[in-house]
């Protein structure tokens, strides 16, 4: 509405400019047109166009300026405020005794011009000295906006916030996540989360509901342990169907990451250049990494496809497939890696039996 509003104010100016231009025009002029409503009009008319033109750039200038002053901390705002106020005012005593001073008529431009220059050097120099010797007086104040200050600079990066999504709340894995202190910044559960999350606590299906009320349960203890970073959003979108645009749609309106589990949405949310996180390639990062010639502990749980084969599993999930382990079968045993093999549904270990323990064996 605003921004109509701007528009509408530069276009009326401007018509209104242009339609009492011709009026300035000369009487000699005047009187030699024959429609001069008519001429008037036309001006109006370019006028409008010129004043829409001039309405779309302030318009915009407004915008980018309104965005870059809610990013601005309100301590830095206050400081520069200050550092404007002392250059004004040290612009004015040093300026005052050149208005006393005897100037001809032909250079009395000469005043309003040094004064213009003056206020806007000081005021400049005030806002640069409020950014380098502002952090002194802020410190003192509070220790912690500092760091406020370093933002602002560009020096440090803000966190953006994390929106959490249905599936990685009841994944339960953001908790330690949290305990370990690798997510920062705000925790965003948007108010659709929550109305899903209690469909699926009051639903017929036994699965759901406990699915439900498991993720309930997950965001009460984290509530209660984290006060400050778990914050509850309201937004809600009416005229959105499905929850994963509603995700989209907040993540790009307050420019936060979405945390989620879900594969499909994190496809689309990186389609429309949303910043993800995915729970499961963290995971996937992290998961040990075996060499050959590395040795783990195993138990076989199973035969192999090969006569000899035995596989066992790792904490994570990851297959092993152990050469001449078949024997060894219930067993736990130490085991030498020879290579991994990543494939599409995950990675695969070989490993094979030491000499030693093959030669106990047999």
């Amino acid at each position: 509405m605003l921004d109509a509003i701007i528009i509408l104010l530069f276009v009326i100016a401007a018509a209104g400019v242009g339609f009492k231009s011709v009026d300035l025009l000369p009487l000699g002029i005047q009187e030699q047109i024959s429609n001069i409503e008519a001429l008037r009009a036309l001006a109006a008319g370019f006028a409008s166009v010129i004043g829409l033109a001039l309405g779309l750039v302030a318009q915009t200038t407004y915008r980018r300026l309104e965005t870059q002053i809610r990013k601005t901390p309100i301590e830095v705002i206050l400081t520069r405020a200050v550092g404007l106020v002392i250059g004004l005012l040290i612009a004015n005593l040093m300026l005052a005794p050149i208005f006393v001073l005897p100037i001809p008529k032909e250079f009395a431009f000469i005043k309003p011009l040094i004064a213009i220059l003056g206020s806007v050097m000081f005021s400049f120099l005030g806002v640069s000295l409020a950014d380098t010797h502002g952090r002194t007086f802020l410190r003192l104040i509070n220790p912690n906006s500092i760091e406020s200050l370093l933002v602002a600079e560009g020096t440090l990066k803000p966190s953006p916030p994390k929106i959490l999504d249905t599936s990685c709340i009841i994944d339960g894995r953001i908790e330690p996540l949290l305990e370990t202190g690798f997510i920062e910044g705000q925790l965003l559960i948007p108010q659709f989360i929550l109305q899903e999350l209690q469909q699926l606590a009051d639903s017929n299906n036994d699965q759901k509901r406990v699915r439900g009320r498991r993720g309930l349960d997950i965001l009460n203890r984290l509530q209660e342990l984290y006060p400050d970073q778990i914050v509850i959003h309201p937004a809600d979108y009416e005229d959105i169907s499905t929850v994963d645009a509603k995700l989209v749609q907040l993540s790009l309106e307050i420019n936060a990451t979405l945390l989620t589990n879900d594969y499909n949405l994190s496809k689309v949310a990186n389609l429309q250049k949303v910043p993800v996180l995915n729970v499961n390639d963290l995971a996937q990062a992290i998961r040990p990494i075996y060499l050959p010639g590395d040795t783990l502990d195993l138990k076989i749980l199973k035969p192999g496809k090969e006569p000899t084969q035995g596989i066992g599993y790792l904490d994570d999930g990851t297959m092993v497939v152990v050469e001449e382990g078949k024997e060894y079968l219930g067993g736990e045993v130490r085991v030498i890696v020879t290579s991994a093999l990543q494939t599409a549904a995950g990675r695969m270990i070989f490993a094979k039996m030491p000499v030693t323990a093959m030669t106990s064996g047999s």
